[in-house]
């Protein structure tokens, strides 16, 4: 019989705080951002003033930059610490809008959990962005959608976008992987359940002599299952992408981006 899984279902509840959250910081330079912030306002096919839902937001790299181009984004994420520094960074006198208002009143940052989407027929769009999704099991997936749908009205649409795909992961799966970012040393040891189509990772991370280690579990979903997932959850899938330049997705292709509608 194939080894259980490891880390545990709700490992990402205590994995988003220090040395991980530096690395994090380091490894995404402001360049990504602005792309990421560019195909969103294309896909997402609303006016600047629109009211945006970004889940979950990490330090609001993402939001903060689409609300200096005139959005009004809400972000939630289950990190105090990145909570508390995207809110510093909305409330930094330097940053203003595209119509040079304060940032702040633009966008607000909520520490809550994914599981747990508030409102109803609130927001204009939504995004998943940073390979998030899968995260958490099938179940509490699903209550991240349904929450999602909720909270959008009626043919706004929601962007996912993961590198975790099945068929974007399992081709060139590597059991370890050493990655240097700034002064951060990382090795990640994974392995590969096919019994329960999840990954479990150990990351082991060295800077200035010390070494820390954490745990991390995601669970790897086909394209055809992650679009039927939507789809259950309330949502009407409209195109895929492979890229940010909106290329076609295909085998092997790094990143996966779904832009589905409420329905």
């Amino acid at each position: 019989m194939a080894t259980k899984m490891s880390s545990p279902d709700n490992w990402f509840e205590g994995f988003f705080h220090g040395v991980t959250l530096d690395l994090w910081r380091k490894a995404i330079p402001p360049k990504q951002t602005i792309a990421e912030a560019d195909f969103l306002a294309k896909a997402l096919q609303t006016k600047p003033n629109a009211r945006l839902l970004d889940v979950p937001c990490g330090n609001g790299r993402v939001a903060l930059e689409l609300a200096k181009r005139g959005y009004r984004v809400t972000g939630v994420d289950i990190s105090t610490e990145f909570i508390d520094e995207a809110r510093a960074s909305a409330s930094d006198n330097r940053h203003a809008t595209a119509g040079n208002t304060d940032l702040a009143t633009h966008v607000e940052f909520v520490l809550g959990d994914m599981r747990s989407i508030e409102g109803d027929s609130l927001y204009d769009g939504a995004f998943c962005v940073g390979n998030s999704f899968g995260f958490m099991k099938y179940s509490d997936t699903g209550k991240f959608l349904t929450g999602v749908a909720r909270a959008l009205k009626p043919g706004a649409r929601f962007i996912v976008e993961t590198a975790m795909a099945a068929e974007s992961l399992l081709p060139d799966f590597e059991e370890q992987t050493s990655h240097e970012v700034g002064d951060i040393s990382l090795t990640v040891k994974e392995r590969y359940s096919a019994e329960e189509s999840c990954v479990d990772s150990e990351y082991i991370f060295e800077r200035n002599g010390t070494s820390e280690t954490r745990k991390a579990k995601h669970w790897i979903y086909t394209v055809a299952e992650i679009k039927r997932m939507l789809e259950r959850a309330g949502f009407e899938v409209l195109e895929i992408f492979g890229s940010l330049t909106f290329e076609p997705y295909k085998l092997g292709s790094n990143d996966l981006i779904v832009i589905a509608r409420r329905v």
